[in-house]
């Protein structure tokens, strides 16, 4: 099949690029000597799963419920829920993890763990629970020199269905980086947190099992991850224009497109308007301290070529950028295909019930995504 013979929008996918960052990351952690636990939550696609964790464990990264049971009913089986349980997911952990789902679960409650192992207990099941630490984000976690990674590691530790798993981290805060110095001063900061709090935990007599962490950005640029044992990046396997920016990737290792129709031209006020609006692309705006003009997304010609537009301005299901250039804006008649590379491709995706995979300028497979929590 064509590109230019599907409904617009839809969402495409670079199979050669995919496979070229997949293959990139898994040397990168093997360099690195740590074990690859990738984040699914960007694609919520088995296939390019089984492509990011070949020659892996296996193991993963899963940001709903949802994801954790569609991926386990497709033989993945040790998965990470990397967000904080809360009591009224208790009953699917438990049912996940009787079905024989390695399902490991994290906290910054010192409230939870009993809650957690009352509920274990009951459904006689044991978990791996990972102690989140804040590293800088200041999203979740908590204080890695505060009394409560202390307090609530000991509280796992002396349940009798939880396990300390470790502790794990998000510098999310990369994003906000202005630079690769400031990336990389990003980078060795969560590295040392993370060891140095794992070492103050085991002075006081918890194990520390495993030091997890992630973020696209901070794993691009780290030159040496001693002492940590586990990563956890997801948006390296499709990369996005923010990434692109921010220097994580190239715009050539950019594989996640979505495909759109000219549905309007005006002249007199130098635009054309595209069928793809914050429903098809959301509404991220990508890093705007590194390039003000970013808009809501690039716009490519069919074959991936970089028009030199950006998406100015969005409504629900219209996407309206400005073309000064007239002989472009004469070419971009109504009807016209491009292609957008949007600014953050995880929110992109979730708006998609299936990737239409492309290779070599045909359209070969259907993958589909699994949404949902």
């Amino acid at each position: 099949m064509l590109v230019d013979s599907l409904k617009t929008p839809s969402l495409l996918l670079d199979l050669n690029r995919v496979r070229r960052n997949a293959a990139r990351m898994s040397q990168r952690a093997k360099k690195l000597g740590v074990k690859l636990r990738p984040h699914i939550k960007t694609h919520k696609c088995i296939e390019i799963a089984r492509l990011q964790t070949e020659g892996h464990s296996g193991a993963i990264t899963v940001s709903t419920l949802a994801e954790a049971r569609a991926f386990a009913a497709h033989g993945f089986r040790d998965v990470t829920y990397a967000v904080p349980i809360d009591l009224g997911k208790f009953r699917e952990a438990t049912e996940l993890a009787s079905e024989g789902t390695k399902l490991s679960l994290l906290t910054d409650d010192p409230e939870i763990p009993a809650l957690l192992n009352d509920a274990a207990r009951k459904a006689e099941v044991k978990f791996d629970v990972f102690l989140k630490i804040d590293c800088g984000y200041h999203r979740c976690g908590v204080d890695p020199n505060g009394p409560e990674a202390l307090e609530i590691s000991r509280r796992i530790a002396g349940s009798s269905n939880l396990r300390v798993a470790g502790i794990l981290t998000h510098a999310g805060h990369s994003y906000q980086a202005c630079s690769r110095e400031q990336l990389l001063s990003i980078a060795r900061q969560e590295r040392d947190v993370m060891v140095e709090c794992a070492r103050r935990l085991e002075s006081k007599g918890v194990r520390v099992p495993v030091i997890s962490i992630g973020s696209t950005p901070t794993i691009t640029q780290i030159e040496n991850l001693t002492g940590i044992h586990e990563v956890r990046p997801g948006n390296y396997i499709v990369f996005d224009g923010f990434q692109a920016t921010l220097g994580s990737c190239s715009f050539d290792d950019c594989a996640l497109t979505v495909l759109a129709s000219v549905i309007h031209r005006s002249r007199e006020l130098k635009k054309i308007v595209i069928d793809a609006g914050a429903i098809a692309l959301s509404k991220d705006r990508g890093p705007v301290d590194l390039d003000p003009n970013c808009g809501y997304g690039y716009v490519l010609d069919l074959n991936g070529n970089d028009l030199g537009l950006r998406i100015h301005s969005v409504s629900q299901e219209h996407g309206q950028i400005k073309v000064d250039d007239e002989r472009l804006l004469e070419r971009l008649s109504v009807g016209t295909r491009v292609r957008v590379l949007a600014n953050h491709s995880c929110l992109t995706a979730a708006q998609y019930d299936c990737y239409h995979v492309l290779e070599d300028g045909r359209i070969i497979e259907r993958w589909q995504i699994h949404r949902g929590w």
